[in-house]
């Protein structure tokens, strides 16, 4: 019998700090947990991001089959009984919606992380992975509506938002069991 997976599902603007998040509460957390991201995809060279980059391809020709597979392979890692660390953002209506049903069946953990807007522009700007202007719009709509199991702000050293997460999500775990 598998396991009933959990998923923390870390939520935050571009350049809010959800993967160093993630690596700290992977380090940290009791059981193994995979980290799981658009950015591990990209930067693995499963996209051909140059490619798209040049001109080659159109990324709106392909964006939305891409996220509909990404969305699907969380679901299938999930299946096998495999707890996951998710970062992710929630840029396109529907897809918090969509993400309900198709998570139904496991437990999920919904943590937003907040950054303050100058912090994210700063961070931006320093990436060259990014596009810019994307954390920005970012920030003025992707927390509207939601509702979280956990609230952290990227401000506080990662090591400790990792800590309280943990320290928060572990009585909900046991729960959930």
């Amino acid at each position: 019998m598998v396991e009933r997976a959990k998923i923390i599902f870390i939520h935050g603007a571009s350049s809010s700090g959800k993967s160093t998040l993630a690596r700290a509460v992977q380090a940290q957390i009791g059981e193994p947990f995979w980290h799981v991201s658009i950015d591990h995809l990209r930067d693995s060279g499963m996209l051909p991001m140059e490619r798209f980059r040049r001109g080659d391809f159109r990324w709106r020709d392909h964006r939305a089959r891409f996220f509909e597979g990404f969305h699907r392979s969380v679901v299938a890692y999930a299946s096998a009984g495999n707890s996951l660390l998710l970062e992710h953002i929630l840029e396109e209506p529907g897809w918090a919606a969509d993400l309900a049903v198709m998570f139904e069946p496991f437990d999920v953990y919904f943590v937003a992380l907040h950054c303050e807007l100058a912090e994210l522009v700063r961070r931006e700007t320093l990436r060259s992975d990014r596009p810019i202007g994307s954390a920005a719009d970012d920030f003025h709509r992707i927390h509207e509506g939601q509702r979280y199991d956990l609230q952290l702000h990227s401000r506080d050293a990662a090591e400790d938002n990792a800590a309280k997460l943990i320290s928060a999500f572990a009585p909900v775990a046991i729960r959930l069991r």
